[in-house]
């Protein structure tokens, strides 16, 4: 598709459809469900090298007994039991020792006669005539005129310390019955039974499809408005976690052509195609229209009532699903895991996915949309009265909050909210829950993490959630945490932190920070000037803007201070800017200030010079 050009093609890239039908989740995953009917695939044969982490596809027999031969579980002597009826302390029996010793994988030659025994070792197979095996403890070696020989004074039982054939598993016994996953222990059960290969569910082979123009492969550097597709790798990650053979076809920029050519490769050799990105309705969006003319019936459900996750298009076209997950990662992974999962586990043949709750309390409360099934990613600390829940601010663009929060609270659609207390069932990312052993909350710094690293390398968990020193300060007074990084500006007493502590908490000096302003290099204004006179400049000159901090943020009173009191209108509040630049900084950008030391001029000289950072 030729990217558009002049007045009308601006007018088109800004104008967007409306989705006509928002379902709700559970009825759009009805008719996913129906079009597609999701079954297993079919059945092939693998090797046991290769059969970790497959499912069974039929019942499997055991062809042999295990064991396959009668033998000792002790280190001893095979022995007749009827030699040692009646022996006791003081009546013990002497046997005289066979000249053979039978070791593991050694067959036995001789028989045990009446009066003898054989000595025999863990795993060596029961010699005819013999039926128990005294342990070597229990025998004293003694020296007879006809050879050594044993002296034995307990008494001992028939069948006693073997293990008989079959008594582990009977030949025709029912090995692994049809759907059972094959971890390490089911390997174990079919090489002792003798089996090299086995048969298994064919796994779905699943396209998988990143598009847009910004998307640069991992490894490869970045153009400028360019970032690196991670959809794509943590798509394949997630199909291959829940059965299915990931393909990836690389991403595909926003051409039509092109992208429909890449969609229909991926449709023809694959049982499933997964596509990211290009589902909403805008004018450049493409990938939900290549799909609608991939067969019938077409697209199912296009909005689903879920937060994050509205843009997720559903279709089956000739048999097979295709899936156009949003775009953004986290929407991307929440709508694949809830609605997509449970459909390529059934053409995978695994069971159904076991999920791991905790109860806890939600810490602040959560706002939502009202009619919007809405998935909340959340931390998790321990509290004298239970789990506490804290929400992440980050949104459906983020990447890291996977791997950085324990799970997920839902909200209903039928609720605005979730208020501060409120008991809550947390879906756990991984099975497997590690409270963390040290949880500082409050204001985030690079020198937390410097810290953070040197205790994990101690083997301690730390967990560090950024929520201001306004709240670190909350979630201490609560005891949610054991440490709050505050930087905090008393106005009135122009002291640092202390005048914020109640009873309970005590003040332990950090490390002192340095702040300034951040400008483009070369700008004359700024260049080489103090932070005093940054402000001074920025406030005097009218086609300046200056994008400010939020309200009570330690920098923003100090920028208050330096504007001495003035509300220009250049000041931007951090909320009038675009979501994706928030708290960014311009390739080159200059920081303009200098740090605090105790003693001298402060980077801020109209407020009190000791800044320090406190813990």
């Amino acid at each position: 598709m030729n990217k558009p050009h002049g007045s009308g093609a601006f007018l088109a890239a800004v104008t967007q459809e409306q989705f006509l039908t928002v379902l709700p989740r559970d009825e759009a995953v009805a008719r996913f469900e129906a079009a597609l009917r999701p079954r297993p695939l079919g059945s092939e044969t693998v090797p046991l090298a290769d059969a970790l982490g497959r499912v069974v596809s039929e019942d499997i027999a055991a062809p042999l007994d295990v064991p396959p031969f009668d033998r000792s579980s002790v280190d001893g002597f095979a022995v007749r039991a009827a030699d040692l009826a009646s022996v006791g302390a003081s009546a013990p029996a002497t046997l005289a020792l066979n000249p053979e010793v039978i070791a593991c994988g050694v067959a036995p030659r001789l028989a045990v006669a009446g009066g003898t025994a054989t000595p025999i070792a863990t795993g060596g197979p029961i010699p005819r005539g013999a039926d128990a095996v005294v342990m070597i403890e229990h025998t004293e070696a003694v020296a007879t005129p006809d050879g050594t020989a044993i002296e034995v004074r307990r008494a001992a039982t028939p069948g006693q310390f073997i293990g008989f054939a079959g008594s582990d598993i009977a030949r025709g016994e029912t090995l692994l019955r049809r759907g059972t996953v094959i971890g390490s222990r089911e390997i174990g059960m079919l090489a002792a039974c003798g089996l090299a290969t086995i048969p298994v569910h064919r796994r779905p082979r699943v396209g998988v499809l990143s598009t847009g123009d910004e998307l640069v492969a991992p490894g490869l550097p970045l153009c400028p408005a360019a970032i690196h597709d991670c959809n794509g790798p943590i798509v394949c990650a997630a199909i291959a976690e829940n059965g299915g053979e990931p393909v990836f076809y690389g991403a595909c920029p926003d051409e039509e052509a092109a992208l429909d050519a890449a969609i229909r490769c991926a449709f023809a050799d694959c049982d499933m195609v997964v596509l990211s990105g290009g589902t909403s309705k805008g004018a450049g969006d493409l990938s939900h229209r290549l799909v609608a003319r991939l067969g019938a019936p077409g697209i199912v459900a296009h909005g689903v009532a879920l937060k994050p996750g509205k843009p997720l298009c559903l279709a089956v076209c000739d048999g097979k699903g295709v899936v156009v997950l949003p775009g953004f990662p986290t929407s991307a992974m929440f709508t694949f895991h809830d609605v997509i999962v449970p459909t390529l586990r059934r053409l995978a043949g695994l069971p159904a996915r076991t999920e791991t709750k905790a109860a806890a309390r939600v810490a602040v409360r959560v706002a939502s949309e009202l009619g919007r099934t809405e998935f909340v990613m959340v931390s998790l600390v321990r509290r004298e009265d239970g789990l506490a829940a804290y929400p992440t601010g980050k949104g459906s663009g983020s990447i890291t909050a996977f791997a950085q929060f324990d799970g997920f609270l839902t909200v209903p659609a039928l609720a605005d909210s979730l208020a501060a207390g409120t008991e809550a069932e947390v879906t756990l990312f991984t099975p497997h829950l590690r409270l963390p052993d040290l949880v500082i909350m409050g204001s985030h710094d690079i020198g937390l993490d410097a810290v953070v690293g040197r205790l994990a390398g101690m083997d301690h968990a730390v967990r560090l959630i950024a929520v201001g020193s306004l709240g670190g300060l909350a979630a201490a007074r609560r005891g949610e945490c054991d440490i709050a990084p505050i930087h905090l500006l008393d106005p009135k007493t122009g002291a640092y932190n202390a005048p914020f502590l109640s009873p309970g908490l005590d003040l332990v000096e950090g490390w002192r920070r340095m702040q300034g302003v951040v400008f483009r290099p070369g700008d004359a204004r700024f260049a080489g000037r103090s932070a005093t006179e940054a402000v001074a400049a920025a406030l005097a000159d009218p086609a300046c803007v200056m994008v400010n901090r939020n309200p009570g943020a330690g920098t923003r009173i100090l920028i208050d201070g330096l504007a001495g009191g003035q509300k220009a209108r250049r000041l931007l509040e951090p909320a009038a800017l675009p979501q994706r630049r928030r708290g960014g900084r311009s390739a080159g950008a200059r920081r303009l200030g200098r740090r605090d030391r105790a003693g001298g001029e402060g980077l801020w000289p109209r407020l009190p010079a000791a800044r320090r950072g406190a813990l």
